[in-house]
């Protein structure tokens, strides 16, 4: 995900996009644990969506 498609999102939008990623993040992390995760790589691409989404709500707060 794009910084830029990211910052164009309301407040709401982005508080249900990190609740997304955040169980996204939880299901890979128990695929990994049980060994079916294929792809590794995608855990740290959603921490990185996770860490965007939240920087842009902070910005949008202060």
């Amino acid at each position: 995900m794009k910084i830029s498609e990211i910052r164009a999102m309301s407040a709401e939008e982005l508080n249900a996009k990190l609740k997304e990623l955040k169980e996204e993040l939880f299901n890979l992390r128990f695929q990994l644990a049980i060994n079916q995760l294929e792809n590794t790589n995608r855990i740290s691409e959603v921490k990185r969506d996770i860490a965007r989404v939240m920087t842009v709500q902070n910005e949008k707060n202060a």
